[in-house]
């Protein structure tokens, strides 16, 4: 009977090599190709991460276009020079079989810009100092 991976487990120490040795081969091949595709004409592309599935048959490229804009034309661009960027990152990076990628907006810095913009909130910083003054009272009392 084959042994079943818990999905909540992390990833192994292959599995994240194997998605750092793509991530650097695409972020090579980004910066020294120029594509013919329009949607990526001029478009400088940052690859945060690369997740590769646990039996290494598929991998999940996660990309952010510099300056902004809307990605979805840069992910239909890629989606269209998947088989030329196959091609040359398997120059690149030494394994049996290359995972398909699928590459997706990576959402993280819109997030982390939403919570920053939460924290300086008025009413949150109020909270904040409210906060500080009674930790600074509670340690006051307990010296």
């Amino acid at each position: 009977m084959p042994r079943q991976r818990n999905n909540r487990q992390p990833p192994g120490q292959r599995l994240l090599r194997v998605g750092e040795e793509i991530r650097h081969a695409l972020a090579a091949v980004f910066e020294r190709e120029t594509f013919r595709d329009p949607a990526l004409a001029n478009v400088s592309l940052t690859v945060t991460e690369v997740r590769p599935s646990p039996d290494l048959r598929h991998a999940r490229v996660y990309v952010v276009p510099l300056g902004g804009g809307d990605p979805a034309p840069i992910l239909a661009g890629l989606k269209r020079v998947k088989p030329f960027l196959r091609r040359r990152i398997a120059e690149m990076v030494q394994i049996k079989f290359l995972p398909d990628l699928v590459f997706t907006a990576d959402t993280t810095f819109d997030q982390a810009e939403h919570i920053a913009t939460l924290l300086h909130r008025p009413e949150v910083a109020r909270d904040l100092t409210r906060d500080e003054s009674a930790r600074d009272s509670l340690r006051d009392e307990e010296e």
